[in-house]
């Protein structure tokens, strides 16, 4: 039963049906039919004119994103635990040709705008010191928390006096916005995000991310790079396919909710054993090496965490019964 990643869920039916309806001749690249279409529906979706690219990781749409907005010898304030920090592999500085990380601190991997005050003026403003061009937040954040709108436009806020890009690692975007039941633009563009990379794959997608950007200069600068980094496939349009699939009928939302539901489920089941609030769909637990051996040993898969603690995660298909079975698994261990 696995609670291990929400990269391992299955493909939404949707999405396989889109990709077999694309298995036409087309043009190639991101000039055919659906490919175009991209811009249109996420404007839609938005409430704005955006642009609107497809790439093939979250990875690749987090680092266009950045070096859209960095030049090489700038910098990009981001938590310490941000997947761009933690789990890229140097792939930000590599995209954005040389570009710094500036780690910062704060509770459940969220930043305050005094945290980014503060950073900015720890940094002489000379060439000896690298210079921030951009600020980069996680939405729902790598500890399963969430920006609520206010907190987003605060931080943005403070970046545009800084004079600072404001970008979202949506990876798990689909979730924040489920539990917020906001507008998306209302946490995104009308909060002053400059870019979005959007997750999919995540959330019933297949091997299709989307990059939204609310600022054309910056969606111009980021075609061109897409190009030189390898991610601008000559069979764009099965790509599309999938981002058009789960954007149209709300299922991107309706997945959403529903691995948030189930991450809610096991949280009511954890109790005191929760070392965070569950926000979206991660659950971070207390667990002894004894007790994290016992729910292995019924067939739950999941991460440890450091000494003591585990990680896990629902995903939009999950069995209603394996929720089921993980809730009362914990329940059964005591506090």
């Amino acid at each position: 039963m696995r609670f291990f990643s929400d990269n391992a869920a299955t493909v939404a039916p949707a999405v396989l049906e889109a990709i077999t309806a694309a298995n036409r001749v087309d043009t190639a690249y991101d000039g055919d039919w659906l490919s175009q279409r991209l811009d249109g529906a996420f404007s839609d979706l938005f409430g704005t004119e955006v642009a609107a690219l497809w790439v093939t990781t979250g990875t690749a749409a987090n680092c266009l994103a950045l070096a859209a907005m960095v030049p090489p010898h700038g910098g990009v304030f981001c938590h310490r635990e941000a997947h761009i920090n933690t789990d890229e592999a140097g792939a930000p500085e590599f995209f954005t040709h040389g570009a710094k990380l500036i780690p910062l601190d704060g509770e459940g991997a969220k930043l305050t705008p005094e945290t980014v005050r503060a950073a900015r003026r720890a940094i002489r403003p000379d060439v000896h010191q690298v210079q921030p061009r951009a600020l980069s937040i996680t939405n729902a954040t790598e500890y399963g928390l969430v920006y609520a709108p206010d907190e987003v436009a605060a931080l943005s806020e403070v970046a545009k006096e800084l004079g600072l890009g404001v970008h979202m690692d949506g990876a798990r975007f689909a979730n924040a916005v489920a539990r917020l039941g906001c507008h998306p633009g209302d946490v995104t563009w009308r909060a002053g995000v400059d870019a979005l990379s959007f997750g999919f794959v995540k959330n019933g997608g297949l091997s299709a991310e989307a990059l939204i950007f609310f600022r054309k200069d910056l969606a111009d600068v980021a075609k061109m790079r897409r190009k030189r980094a390898g991610q601008l496939l000559s069979k764009g349009r099965y790509q599309a396919a999938q981002l058009l699939a789960l954007i149209e009928g709300d299922r991107w939302i309706a997945n959403g909710r529903a691995s948030n539901a189930g991450a809610a489920a096991i949280a009511e089941a954890a109790g005191s054993r929760l070392m965070l609030p569950v926000e979206a769909n991660e659950i971070f637990l207390r667990l002894t090496a004894g007790e994290a051996a016992s729910l292995r040993a019924q067939g739950f898969d999941f991460y440890d965490w450091g000494e003591g603690q585990a990680r896990l995660v629902t995903s939009w298909d999950q069995p209603s019964h394996e929720i089921d079975a993980l809730a009362a698994a914990i329940r059964a261990l005591g506090t």
